[in-house]
């Protein structure tokens, strides 16, 4: 086959001349390294053909990067075009979020019938509080095992976003690693998305590092943030490569939300806090690594962290966000290890003109070791997280409103708060404009418990909790982060609470949860 036949092939599959520009610009043989991978090109259409009803469908990526984009579309237009006799549905299991080409659009094709581990879908999320998709809500290192110990039903197909294919048919992944490598290990078959638009010069920052099962299983040989264990591909083969789609299609992320006077305060005093564990002797200046959750509280953080004190950072972490590539230009971190990196509009453009100095710095692993317990314990991590609402004795609500209705999903917090070496969880003090309290007598529903919170932060300060009694966190919670509108009202509840009877954790089980009623009665928690 001649290169002209490639680009006939590339421009059915849905490319333009841009991206045949590419092509010439970077050379369709640095994609794919083998005559065996030339022989495997189909379009979208075809490829989407070899997915059946009732199949379950792993993919790559983690939150919006380094998914699969133009099979997903093609599977949906497939769905819409089929007659009653030929509908068909999926289970999709993903690193984290995907975009909307997969979520989206599998929704409005209705042919997603269960997911998990995670999503930020405005479509799928109602779809699963409606109860049309069933929705699994996993920590994101447990997934990776539910996966590899054959927890849940085999994955059929996996679809990923790869930069190349190698010699032998293993995968160079793109911008988000995710489940990725265990994905393509337990499918049965592989479609490949080989994205033309990706920057051919993310190679070498990924790590692939993937664990035996128990009870094989060996220490993970990370001591270092930066320590790189593995290797820059994804174990695969042409024996389960099915297809090979080449692309053009950006990863859909969105426009950083910009952090407003609350988000901007919160971020101040969770640097008060790591700046008062220095004073104390507890940290160093160079802290320890540090993890954060995504969002506007997230980047705040990180971009207070440029105009601190503090030096010689590093990130173990799950996902490297737009403040996180500015403390690393500073100089004031050396290292970020990740899982990927997800980044706005703007920020994505900026960072692929400056892949040589990030590829130096950064390192994509596999989620389940971006996120392993293990790992976390042994370095350190500083495990920074939000919260929808914390009750007064230090449990938190990260997933669920009003205790029915799921926000997104547990994510990867789990994975840090219980093993890190400080755990902070943040919140506003107040939500929907001052008509609910995000500090409750009791959560109405509970993803990380009092056990495992060591710091609550709000715009309003910051309560250290530990080594504290539950009387006793629940004073300083109170005092120092719930807003004033509610202060009075939660110490009422409290004092109601010690005079009903001696109990280690004073509750008056009817009002526990009355706040939450009030809300859904008359709109407000007032």
């Amino acid at each position: 086959m001649c290169y002209f036949q490639y680009v006939a092939i590339y421009h059915a599959a849905g490319g333009n001349d841009r991206g045949e520009f590419h092509m010439n610009k970077g050379g369709l043989e640095r994609r794919l390294r083998a005559p065996k991978a030339f022989e495997l090109i189909k379009t979208a259409e075809e490829a989407a053909e070899i997915v059946r009803d009732g199949m379950v469908i792993g993919a790559s990526g983690f939150t919006p990067s380094g998914y699969p984009k133009a099979v997903p579309l093609a599977i949906a237009a497939r769905a819409a075009q089929a007659n009653e006799n030929a509908r068909f549905q999926l289970s999709l299991y993903s690193g984290a979020s995907v975009g909307p080409e997969i979520d989206g659009a599998w929704v409005d094709a209705g042919i997603l019938k269960k997911r998990l581990p995670y999503h930020t879908d405005e479509k799928i999320r109602n779809s699963i509080n409606n109860g049309t998709v069933e929705y699994v809500d996993l920590h994101l290192s447990h997934s990776t095992q539910y996966v590899n110990y054959g927890f849940l039903p085999k994955i059929d197909i996996a679809i990923v976003e790869a930069l190349a294919i190698t010699e032998n048919g293993d995968l160079i992944p793109t911008s988000g690693i995710g489940n990725t490598p265990a994905f393509v290990k337990q499918a049965d078959k592989v479609i490949v998305e080989v994205n033309l638009l990706k920057p051919m010069e993310l190679e070498g920052m990924a790590d692939i590092y993937v664990t035996e099962n128990p009870p094989n299983r060996k220490p993970i040989p990370i001591l270092h943030t930066s320590d790189r264990i593995g290797t820059p591909w994804i174990e695969c083969g042409f024996d389960k490569i099915a297809a090979i789609v080449l692309t053009e299609m950006q990863d859909q992320t969105r426009p950083l939300a910009e952090a407003g006077s609350t988000e901007k305060q919160i971020s101040k005093n969770i640097i008060r806090f790591l700046s008062d564990e220095v004073k104390s002797g507890r940290l160093t200046k160079n802290l320890l690594p540090l993890q954060s959750g995504i969002g506007s509280v997230a980047n705040a953080v990180f971009y207070g962290l440029c105009e601190s004190e503090f030096e010689g950072i590093t990130c173990y972490t799950e996902v490297v966000q737009d403040s996180m590539l500015a403390l690393l230009r500073t100089g004031k971190a050396t290292a970020a290890s990740t899982t990927a990196v997800s980044l706005s509009p703007d920020a994505l453009t900026r960072f692929e003109k400056e892949i040589a100095f990030f590829r130096e710095k950064i390192i994509l692993r596999p989620q389940e070791i971006s996120n392993s317990p293990e790992v976390a314990r042994r370095l350190g991590v500083i495990a920074m997280n939000t919260a929808i609402e914390a009750d007064i004795y230090g449990n938190i609500n990260s997933t669920h409103i009003m205790g029915s209705k799921i926000m997104n999903g547990v994510g990867g917090s789990g994975d840090f708060a219980r093993n890190g070496y400080i755990t902070i969880f943040a919140t506003a003090s107040t939500a929907k404009n001052g008509a609910i309290s995000s500090i409750v007598p009791m959560v109405s529903h509970v993803d990380h418990t009092e056990h495992d919170t060591m710091v609550i932060v709000t715009e309003q300060g910051y309560a250290d909790l530990r080594g504290l009694s539950p009387k006793e966190r629940a004073v300083k919670i109170m005092e120092n982060c719930a807003h004033p509108d509610y202060k009075e009202k939660l110490f009422a509840y409290y004092g109601r609470a010690l005079q009903s009877g001696p109990k280690h954790t004073p509750h008056i089980l009817e009002e526990a949860l009355s706040w939450h009623i009030a809300f859904q009665k008359n709109g407000s928690m007032l």
